[in-house]
């Protein structure tokens, strides 16, 4: 059973065990980055599996997509990483699934959250869809690493 929960200090170090694929971390960062990004507006949490850490992200409650894609009462969802030796195994569309009712009950007056996922990251791309997100057309053309697809789900 996947859940998800708000970073502690006890599943902080937890998060330095997770580990990516040479090729995601520029996708979404190393768990050192991902520790170092807690603000206000950025919020950090775990996915675990079984009561083990496997993976995380960054709920982003100040979220834009440049200045083209208006972003009006929603969430961003940023650096959302399984463990490479969990990939493969369901987990990923698992965790997306599990995110709606996590967000639901924990950022309820919001009623959408977006993210964007590299045009070259087929496999991601296929796991939020799976997991309930929309493509909604757009790209965003600002991203470090290349075009990416601007996907939408619905929280409320």
């Amino acid at each position: 059973m996947v859940t998800i929960e708000k970073l502690t200090s006890s599943t902080a170090e937890d998060v330095l065990n997770v580990t990516l694929a040479e090729q995601q971390t520029k996708f979404a960062g190393s768990a050192k980055e991902f520790l170092a990004d807690d603000s206000e507006s950025i919020h950090l949490h775990v996915i675990k599996s079984e009561h083990e850490v496997i993976g995380f992200f960054k709920i982003d409650v100040m979220y834009s997509i440049g200045d083209e894609f208006d972003v009006q009462n929603g969430l961003g969802l940023r650096a959302f990483v399984i463990d490479q030796n969990q990939q493969g195994k369901g987990l990923g569309t698992a965790s997306v699934k599990a995110l709606f009712p996590y967000l639901k009950q924990n950022y309820s007056s919001y009623r959408a959250i977006y993210l964007t996922v590299n045009c070259q990251n087929p496999g991601a791309r296929a796991c939020y869809e799976k997991g309930g997100f929309v493509d909604t057309g757009e790209k965003y053309l600002g991203g470090a690493a290349g075009p990416q697809y601007i996907m939408q789900g619905n929280i409320a």
